[in-house]
């Protein structure tokens, strides 16, 4: 038979070619069944990160630096993948973290779970729509059970919100300081959120309208919730800063260094001689009038100062530069000057301290001033200076110092701080929580197992098989913890399972919070335990899992080669 690459042409003549000679093609079966086997691959690189036991990779970039990491979105970033199927697997990582910022590692297990659930279908030569259709009603009926187990939470409980954010970085290599990091995580999201609605009503700082609907709340963790890594000290010494810290110095030394209740002034125009916009030739024939210049340029900056002087702060900060002249003036009125300090932090000290950033200096006025800042004060800390803006009364900006020994563990522990964060935020967003440790995945295994009995015809296959590729997690939590893996998994599966027809029996909503217990691998009800999980970051990793799974089944052909140039 004539590859494929060829056509048998009319007879008497050779074959007709068709594709580029370079060209690498997969068709049909073929092609999918390798899709199956990357999938595989990319998931067994990121199985033996998931859960408290886990393991952290060591990767090496090209340029030689190292990342040491079990964050399963920051693992295969760095790797490099040749083959197509793996990369999109890759992104959804990538998706999952924008998102919701957690369960990276999750979707791709259960991504890849699916996929190989797929397989004997595929070899039964089952059409790979049939098996979609079958995995698209089942995760709509996924998505309901996720319903019946969901648990609503109060945000201003702090217990409570402890427990979800220990059981997102309970997995992470951080969590030897787990109530540090937790504290840290809960301090900074509450801070930087704030209801969106514009107007200033009472309600709005609740949360609540005065229908008793939710006020959307608006969490900008990446403007707002700046991390400053310094190495040195301890991971105990890293902290939350009620307000903002910056690495400058005050442009002169005989500036004040500590300032209580200060007013603050933010500027965004240079404190120096304007220079033109084009450039400029000036030709001066009298003396006089060099010295007459000079004096402008003098008295414009001195103008300047006195208007700031005028409204008595105790900082300037400005994004421009200082010239000395103005740092004189700025010195002699007792106020202490910062300058290049970059917008965003600029940003996040008007957000801290109530101040208004002011573009020229004849525009300033009363309420443009920031009065909540409760102390300024200049700290060193190893060989630099930093500038702590301290105790605002409710600031709605947050600086979190992280402190630690070399900068990997600072970069991994920040990783798991994003994280934290992220979860903290999913729940201001949407507070409703799932049991964590496996109980979620399993409750839902064991509805679809019963829900596919009911179906009929082909796709009942498909949809028990999702229920089958859901109990990856509970088993890959069992498979880290090293004990019996399928002797946990059969009474797990067991528990839910009486539960269900318990449920049934009595017509109640299914829910049943039993899990495995991450680090011993015994049973537990989650409740007791206090794993919990936000409902976003759940829902989200089945969707995407089973919608990517979808999309790669229906591929039956992959081309590889490129254009010549």
């Amino acid at each position: 038979m004539a590859s494929m690459q060829q056509m048998q042409g009319p007879p008497g003549y050779g074959p007709v070619m068709v594709l580029n000679q370079k060209t690498q093609r997969q068709t049909g079966r073929q092609a999918q069944l390798s899709n199956v086997a990357a999938a595989r691959a990319v998931a067994d690189i990121i199985r033996t990160t998931l859960g408290p036991r886990s393991m952290l990779k060591m990767l090496l970039d090209p340029m030689g630096g190292i990342v040491i990491t079990n964050d399963g979105n920051c693992i295969l970033r760095e790797i490099d993948v040749s083959h197509p199927t793996a990369k999109s697997m890759i992104e959804l990582s990538r998706a999952q973290d924008e998102e919701v910022g957690d369960g990276t590692t999750s979707v791709i297990i259960l991504a890849g779970e699916t996929l190989i659930q797929a397989e004997p279908f595929l070899r039964d030569n089952m059409h790979p729509t049939v098996i979609v259709q079958g995995y698209n009603q089942a995760l709509q009926a996924a998505l309901e059970i996720c319903e019946e187990q969901a648990v609503k939470v109060d945000i201003l409980d702090q217990e409570q919100m402890a427990k979800i954010v220990n059981s997102c970085i309970g997995t992470k290599f951080s969590s030897r300081w787990n109530d540090i990091m937790v504290t840290m995580a809960l301090e900074a999201v509450l801070t930087v959120s704030r209801p969106q609605s514009s107007s200033s009503s009472p309600a709005a700082e609740t949360g609540t309208s005065v229908d008793g609907t939710q006020i959307m709340t608006e969490v900008d963790i990446k403007r707002y919730a700046k991390v400053e890594k310094i190495p040195g000290g301890e991971i105990t010494d890293s902290n939350v800063v009620k307000g903002v810290m910056f690495a400058k110095d005050t442009v002169h030394s005989k500036m004040r260094r500590r300032i209580e209740n200060p007013r603050i002034l933010l500027l965004d125009s240079p404190l120096e001689y304007k220079k033109g916009e084009s450039q400029t030739n000036v030709e001066i024939t009298d003396e006089e009038d060099w010295n007459t210049m000079l004096k402008m340029e003098e008295e414009y900056v001195e103008n300047m100062c006195a208007e700031i002087i005028a409204h008595k702060p105790d900082i300037v900060i400005t994004e421009k530069g200082v010239s000395d002249l103005a740092q004189h003036f700025l010195a002699k009125a007792n106020i202490t000057a910062f300058r290049r300090l970059r917008k965003t932090d600029n940003n996040r000290v008007a957000r801290a301290t109530g101040a208004t950033i002011v573009s020229r200096t004849d525009e300033i006025e009363e309420s443009d001033i920031g009065t909540h800042c409760g102390l300024f004060e200049m700290r060193k800390i190893g060989e630099e200076w930093f500038c702590y803006l301290d105790e605002c009364q409710s600031p709605k900006a947050c600086t979190i110092v992280l402190r630690g020994g070399s900068k990997d563990v600072l970069n991994e522990i920040e990783r798991n701080l994003q994280d934290a964060m992220q979860v903290v935020r999913n729940v201001v967003y949407n507070p409703k929580l799932l049991p964590g440790g496996g109980a979620t995945e399993m409750a839902v295994a064991i509805g679809l197992r019963r829900q596919g009995q009911k179906i009929k015809g082909i796709q009942q296959g498909p949809f028990q098989a999702v229920g089958e590729a859901m109990e990856v997690i509970p088993r890959t939590l069992a498979q880290n913890c090293g004990v019996s893996v399928i002797r946990t998994v059969t009474q797990l599966r067991a528990k839910h399972a009486a539960a269900y027809d318990q449920a049934m029996e009595d017509n109640k909503p299914f829910q049943c919070h039993w899990g495995i217990n991450g680090i011993t691998g015994d049973l537990v009800s989650m409740e007791d335990l206090g794993i919990w999980e936000p409902f976003n970051v759940k829902v989200q990793t089945i969707k995407t899992a089973i919608e990517s799974a979808c999309m790669i089944l229906r591929i039956d052909d992959i081309v590889s080669g490129s254009k010549k140039k």
